[in-house]
């Protein structure tokens, strides 16, 4: 056909996944009561942690006590099964469709170690400021945009301009 376009992907179709993630996010609103994110796993997790090693300062953090209530389990919420389930799924299905492998992405300007040590540094700087938002960006793009929130949006164009912004920096890693 003239003048379309038609997206090959060894990963599937983009649609077909958003379609499904869409699906998700209804059932995660219908049973669950809220969207899905995994900040809140994450945290829960780094709770307990903290609270196996000392537990006199986690109990008297007004935010990290909340996660560790007497009598419960912090590890037994059901974000924590998403998120053990969102891992599990990705092993699944890379290698399910021949794509698991153990490789750093990279390109020619820039080592290993460079590569990591960048990673790291906004990996950090993600999960700081997912903290100070309450929340992480997937679950604000997601969550938020899925109940229409104008905050949400907001959010999300200021990513990418962010983004796009970034790129100009670390652009001579990938040329």
């Amino acid at each position: 056909m003239r003048g379309s376009i038609t997206i090959r992907s060894p990963f599937g179709r983009p649609v077909m996944a958003g379609i499904g993630l869409g699906i998700t996010m209804i059932l995660a609103f219908y049973f669950a009561g809220r969207g899905i994110g995994v900040t809140g796993a994450t945290t829960a997790m780094a709770a307990t942690l903290q609270h196996w090693l000392l537990p006199r300062l986690t109990e008297s953090s007004a935010y990290l006590s909340q996660y560790i209530a007497p009598g419960t389990n912090p590890l037994g919420g059901w974000l924590i099964y998403q998120l053990a389930g969102l891992l599990a799924g990705s092993f699944v299905a890379a290698l399910a469709t021949g794509h698991l492998r153990l490789e750093v992405l990279r390109g020619p300007n820039i080592g290993v170690l460079g590569r990591l040590a960048l990673a790291f540094a906004g990996g950090t700087l993600v999960g700081f400021a997912a903290r100070f938002a309450r929340g992480c960006t997937s679950g604000e793009a997601v969550v938020g945009g899925a109940q229409l929130s104008v905050g949400a949006w907001v959010f999300l164009i200021c990513v990418f301009a962010g983004g796009f912004a970034t790129a100009w920096f670390v652009r001579r890693q990938w040329l």
